[in-house]
């Protein structure tokens, strides 16, 4: 397997009143990247930050800026997260059925790396368009809860959408998101998910570092046994 591990704490946990500080807290304690929940209130029930918010981030630190769009018109998005210096565009395959192809193509020459996401209940064939397009998405998140709210419940059947990718795909990034933490990362790394987003498991703990450490070693250790 070529793809790596890559802790992702989720910003969504952290103090948004310190957002730089709670950023430089978890590069400091290992993680790899910093995971943006940008939500519209309308694809889900809740509202979140926006590219405003990224790029008082961008000011502050050079990290990795992991952005998740859920968002009902994401290509509304791309050049303003663009501007703001996001890295990663992870959009929703629901809400992009009919211009997923020009979407992508825009994420790309803004500079930013492409991703497709999809919930709980969509089918994992809807993405498969996608990473093998000419021009394809370089990761696939999985929702392991539905999207919009943290501190869910990790949902472990979704872990065969895991297994699919990671059997189809050996060297797609496929990143899990909702409910990850020391009790559920081992169900996650062995289905093959590499990218880990972690939020109040590592924000609500009292050594991050320890937790972030927990996750890369699980990731890493499932991938040996590949």
């Amino acid at each position: 397997m070529e793809v790596t591990a890559k802790i992702a704490p989720s910003m969504l946990s952290s103090d948004f009143a310190n957002l730089a500080s709670e950023a430089q807290r978890m590069l400091n304690s290992g993680a790899d990247w910093l995971h943006m929940d940008i939500m519209d209130g309308h694809f889900v029930p809740n509202l979140t930050i926006g590219a405003p918010v990224i790029e008082s981030l961008r000011k502050h630190t050079k990290a990795y800026l992991d952005c998740h769009l859920m968002v009902t018109n994401p290509i509304d998005y791309v050049e303003p997260m663009g501007k703001a210096g996001a890295s990663g565009f992870t959009f929703h395959v629901e809400a992009s059925k009919d211009n997923w192809q020009e979407l992508i193509q825009r994420i790309k020459s803004l500079g930013m790396r492409p991703g497709v996401a999809l919930k709980p209940g969509t089918p994992i064939g809807d993405v498969f368009p996608l990473v093998e397009a000419e021009t394809p998405v370089e990761m696939v998140l999985v929702m392991t809860v539905a999207p919009g709210f943290g501190g869910q419940k990790f949902m472990p059947e979704m872990m065969d959408k895991v297994r699919i990718l990671r059997k189809k795909y050996p060297s797609l990034d496929i990143e899990v998101d909702g409910g990850l933490g020391p009790s559920t990362i081992e169900m996650a790394a062995s289905a093959g998910a590499n990218c880990v987003v972690a939020g109040s498991s590592v924000f609500g703990a009292p050594e991050p570092a320890e937790v972030i450490s927990l996750l890369r070693n699980s990731v890493q250790k499932a991938q040996q046994k590949c």
